[in-house]
């Protein structure tokens, strides 16, 4: 670390190591049954518990406008960092004194407000990685925010792994670890994330980005090779985990490599463009308005700057909060009860366990895909990001009916489908709200947009998957078959169909924006 210049490639580096551990709430289940047991919970509430997690974890409006705040001009992201980190160790050391006995058994709602905050973190990590990448790569937006959400959504799989190196066994240690590694993170990296001067060499940077995304592709696929590995072989010898963790932090400190490399590259044009400065005698102002140019001091390059209030005053701002509640509801409404699908269903615990632990994959997959993708063919064809979040939405909706019919595998590719379009939106979504209304309360807009999710998810899963499923179940037993969930995963696939329908409106409308603004733009670049 000595070595890194403050770069926007070490920034990219650094946040992306932050999201890597920003994602406890996607590791509720390692240690769910500890808390369970030692605070003596029934299972109703231990979901409160969950709802809280996934409130906090969702609800980041606190962050944004943390983010927003920019005295003198300047953004401060190591105070979003500096946040986040306090909330961790706020949030889950309380939890892990209960959990190991050291305090009296505290109320159940003060174990739900804790976790609140706990998740809560998440989000403040988060908003600072992704507001920074945004700025750092105005016209790479689409693919530094997959790169970011790519990442968060595979630590759920990173922090698992580290689970089962270090604390197998031992879900109150993991706890701690939770609490103590995001937090030690972000205060040894946040010097690093920061919004760095501009440089406009577009091909210079796609370079650079290209070989990041290329790192967390390659995470990714070792990461599902391990997760499968594992639901064959239960008991990996210690040697054997400590080899895969190894291999796990070589491929993420290969990140750092590319910051040399890019820090080498830059630096040698750097060079070239001062003798040409020095070789060009006499034209002094023009030289002053080149340097100008490209010092990044505009925040938004292209669009409207509005504020929270005024966002909400858009028609736009409605469609897509509206488009979003219903795909990343029923994204997760889906993720929420896969563990009971597969066991009204007939499936094994540990194929279940699978699942869940797959889903990160196929979600990170969506997130990184979809801001990649959005891009190419935004600066080739000038098809607009809503476009995009219309295609997600039918596909979740055929996704929602393969899980419904019940038929053999259903769950497996039911899943990839909504797994990798609920990604997908998580990355869609934030390049919308950037594009539409501005860098300058970034971080607040699509934060509130975000609160989508968990509205979505409380109305469809709460009112119609639980209440289909009680409605099902006999004498208050356990509902097998594929009743239980054929008819509210119906109603899904209905809902993410009225979502595209919204989202394809919303694409009509943004078109010449898209066209004049943003895509004009992109052609300068």
């Amino acid at each position: 670390m000595r070595g890194l210049r403050r770069t926007r490639w070490a920034a990219t580096a650094a946040s992306a190591w932050v999201q890597c551990a920003a994602g406890g709430s996607y590791c509720f289940g390692v240690y769910s049954e500890a808390l369970k047991a030692s605070q003596g919970f029934d299972q109703s509430s231990l979901d409160h518990v969950a709802f809280f997690k996934d409130l906090g974890a969702n609800v980041g409006l606190l962050s944004g406008l943390l983010a927003s705040w920019a005295p003198l001009g300047l953004r401060r992201p190591w105070l979003v960092l500096l946040a986040g980190a306090a909330q961790s160790l706020a949030g889950y050391l309380p939890i892990w004194l209960a959990v190991t006995g050291a305090i009296r058994q505290p109320p159940a709602m003060l174990i739900c407000f804790c976790m609140l905050v706990a998740a809560h973190a998440q989000t403040f990590y988060n908003t600072a990685d992704v507001v920074t990448a945004v700025e750092n790569f105005p016209d790479r937006r689409g693919t530094v925010i997959g790169i970011m959400k790519g990442f968060l959504g595979l630590s759920g799989a990173i922090l698992v792994q580290l689970y089962h190196t270090f604390f197998d066994g031992k879900p109150s240690s993991f706890i701690l670890m939770l609490a103590a590694l995001p937090s030690s993170l972000s205060l040894i990296l946040m010097y690093f994330v920061e919004v760095c001067p501009r440089t406009d060499r577009g091909a210079y940077d796609k370079k650079f980005l290209d070989a990041f995304s290329l790192i967390a592709l390659c995470l990714a696929g070792y990461l599902m090779l391990v997760i499968i590995g594992q639901s064959f072989y239960t008991k990996i010898p210690s040697t054997i985990q400590f080899a895969i963790f190894a291999v796990l932090m070589v491929l993420l400190g290969s990140l750092f490599s590319i910051v040399m490399k890019a820090d080498a590259e830059s630096k040698a044009l750097d060079e070239i463009i001062s003798d040409e400065r020095v070789a060009l005698v006499g034209d002094k102002k023009n030289d002053g308005e080149t340097a100008t140019s490209g010092s990044g001091s505009e925040l938004v390059p292209s669009g409207e700057n509005l504020n929270l209030l005024q966002a909400m005053g858009k028609i736009d701002f409605w469609l897509l909060f509206f488009a979003m509640s219903c795909g990343m509801g029923s994204g997760l409404a889906t993720v929420n009860n896969i563990s009971q699908i597969g066991s009204s269903l007939g499936y094994a615990a540990s194929k279940t366990s699978t699942l869940v632990s797959l889903w990160s994959i196929w979600n990170f997959l969506g997130r990184f895909s979809a801001g990649y993708v959005s891009d190419y063919f935004l600066r080739k064809n000038c098809i607009s990001r809503p476009f995009f979040i219309a295609i997600t939405l039918v596909f979740m909706s055929i996704g929602h009916l393969t899980i419904a019919s019940g038929i053999t595998g259903s769950l497996y590719i039911g899943s990839i489908l909504v797994g990798m379009c609920y990604g997908a939106q998580w990355s869609l979504m934030p390049s919308i709200t950037s594009e539409i209304f501005g860098l300058t309360h970034f971080g607040t807009i699509f934060n509130t947009v975000a609160i989508a999710s968990p509205t979505g998810s409380y109305i469809l899963s709460v009112r119609v998957v639980g209440y289909v499923y009680d409605m099902e179940s006999v004498d208050g037993h356990a509902c097998m078959g594929k009743h239980c969930f054929a008819l509210s995963f119906g109603i899904m696939s209905a809902v993410c169909l009225i979502g595209s329908t919204v989202a394809f409106w919303l694409s009509f409308r943004s078109r010449k924006f898209y066209r004049q603004v943003i895509y004009a733009r992109l052609q300068t670049d």
